[in-house]
């Protein structure tokens, strides 16, 4: 019985981390998801998630978190120009660079 009980806390030992790492969303993963919320298609946000997430600064990324309210005020697939004109709001010239060039990147 003790022998048992050693063998499962050295396998929740192990198990721990490989689970916590797998509960934390890389940046691209989570950008990805905010670009859906926000009403983006699954495709297209894939697409332009890839792309920005290498030239955005951590904090800029953070800024396009509330992307997630945007979703709330605007029914409907939201369009390419919809959200950039959204995030002119947050008053970063580079993230709306960024935006629209791997919007266009993704485009075609």
């Amino acid at each position: 019985m003790i022998a048992t009980l050693i063998r499962s806390l050295g396998l929740l030992s192990i198990a721990g981390p490989l689970l916590a790492s797998c509960a934390s969303l890389s940046p691209e993963s989570q950008l990805r998801a905010g670009l859906v919320d926000a009403g983006l298609s699954p495709r297209m946000a894939g697409c332009m998630a890839e792309h920005m997430v290498d030239r955005l600064s951590l904090t800029q990324l953070r800024k396009l978190q509330s992307l997630k309210a945007i979703r709330k005020s605007h029914s409907g697939e939201m369009t390419v120009s919809h959200l950039l004109h959204e995030l002119r709001a947050l008053r970063d010239p580079e993230i709306v660079a960024v935006t629209s060039k791997a919007a266009f990147t993704c485009a075609f």
